[in-house]
């Protein structure tokens, strides 16, 4: 089968490996559409947030058709879509453990999820971006129409907590220097997509002057961190998403006290998979637009080149046709 390895720092390609084998307990699954995130880049850079060994297959994102099952496997036969988590125990698919960027990979039952009727692979390889998001605003509380939420950042994961506040019934304000990705959270639902420079105004005017009620911090840039403080209303919300290690900026912490801040930090979507499912199919979500490049498996470095360019490419996907 074809896989794309990391197989040192900067150093992706496309190797021929066997077809794995399954336990009584696993489940052999064919990969359909696998997304490339920010993180795959971070991990093919030597600077992932947990340990890990190169070669390693990435691909955390990702959906798949199962191919074979375990004589101790109950609820799932050949032939069905399924997506998986990602953070399983003490390893995280796709890092500290091979993910699913081949043809064909070993999955538990535990870690599965059945797709829904009609969900796209396109689009279920979507649900672990979306689950963090929906995640982030789960782990800040009562998301709903009287809110006014900002969304520091559109890269994919704000392009996804965009999508969910939006059907949340949220007033949406998007914050992002890049035109095409203000256009696409416009897509998605957001009420007004604005540059850092916009923002003051907006927020001023459409919240009464009082500030937003929620701020959800999804690009990790340390000034913008410090920056969510500031724009929260008096007993606002703030919700960190995005990932920094290491870097620093200056904060005005007082203002947690002073406005009564309730921050929250997330990280993965630990345990709202099933719920994150009901909500794209009840609430009709479609993020199939935010994959700007396909690729196939044997152009599958290519897919990881578009993934370090953010100015052209807002989500890479590698596409696979295998069957056995």
């Amino acid at each position: 089968m074809k896989a794309l390895q990391y197989v040192s720092v900067d150093t992706p390609q496309v190797d021929e490996l066997p077809i794995p084998e399954i336990a009584d307990d696993e489940v052999l699954v064919a990969a359909r559409s696998v997304g490339v995130c920010h993180s795959d880049i971070e991990l093919l850079e030597g600077r992932y947030i947990i340990p890990f060994q190169y070669p390693i297959i990435p691909g955390h994102e990702w959906s798949g058709e199962v191919m074979a099952v375990g004589s101790k496997v109950t609820g799932l036969t050949k032939g069905d879509g399924v997506v998986g988590e990602c953070v399983i125990g003490d390893d995280h698919f796709g890092f500290s453990i091979s993910g699913a960027a081949a043809e064909f990979f070993v999955a538990k039952q535990s870690w599965l999820h059945k797709l829904p009727e009609g969900v796209s692979w396109t689009n279920a390889a979507l649900v672990e971006p979306f689950s963090v998001a929906y995640y982030a605003l789960m782990r800040v509380g009562n998301v709903n129409a009287s809110d006014t939420l900002v969304v520091l950042g559109a890269g994919p994961i704000g392009l996804c907590v965009t999508a969910a506040s939006a059907k949340l019934g949220a007033k949406t304000i998007v914050v992002e220097p890049s035109e095409h990705r203000r256009e696409k959270a416009l897509s998605l639902g957001a009420h007004f997509a604005v540059s850092p420079d916009e923002l003051a105004a907006v927020l001023d005017r459409e919240s009464g002057g009082r500030g937003a009620s929620v701020v959800i911090e999804a690009t990790g840039r340390p000034e913008v961190m410090a920056q969510a403080l500031e724009i929260a209303a008096f007993k606002g919300r703030v919700g960190y998403i995005g990932i920094d290690v290491g870097r620093e900026a200056p904060a005005k912490l007082g203002l947690i006290q002073s406005k009564e801040l309730t921050i929250t930090g997330s990280i993965g979507s630990p345990g709202v998979w099933p719920d994150t499912l009901r909500f794209m199919a009840q609430a009709g979500i479609d993020l199939t637009s935010l994959v700007t490049q396909r690729f196939d498996v044997d152009s599958a470095t290519e897919a990881v080149a578009a993934a370090r360019n953010p100015a052209q490419t807002i989500k890479a996907h590698i596409e696979f046709d295998a069957s056995l």
